[in-house]
């Protein structure tokens, strides 16, 4: 059987263990506008127990707003509407970087924020 070999190497050019890319930039006036904000909210680094709680409790783990109900015998769909958030991307990784700090620096149990 043959062995096998770690080959390559990590060329990390970043200084923080929980480092994440920032997502992509998107493009167009409106979301030009964003962009800065965007920068804000993907540069939030979680170092402190209470303040990745505290985001994990504001921030929900799946859309609220998503719902199906009956009208007249007949049933209505309405969309989940987070996706229209232009930063709700930022906010779900944000989410997940203060899990991955509770879960992994933390060593806290994170069921209770998974849906």
């Amino acid at each position: 059987m043959e062995t096998i070999n770690h080959t390559h190497e990590h060329t990390h050019t970043h200084s923080h263990p929980n480092y994440h890319p920032p997502n992509q930039i998107k493009r167009g006036w409106f979301n030009n506008l964003l962009n800065p904000l965007r920068r804000v909210v993907d540069g939030i680094e979680v170092k402190n127990n209470r303040i990745a709680h505290l985001i994990c409790q504001t921030i929900p783990c799946c859309c609220p707003f998503e719902r199906q109900f009956k009208l007249f015998g007949r049933s209505i769909d309405i969309p989940p509407l987070c996706k229209l958030n232009p930063l709700y991307d930022e906010f779900v990784g944000l989410r997940f970087r203060a899990l991955s700090y509770l879960a992994d620096v933390c060593a806290e149990d994170v069921t209770k924020y998974i849906c």
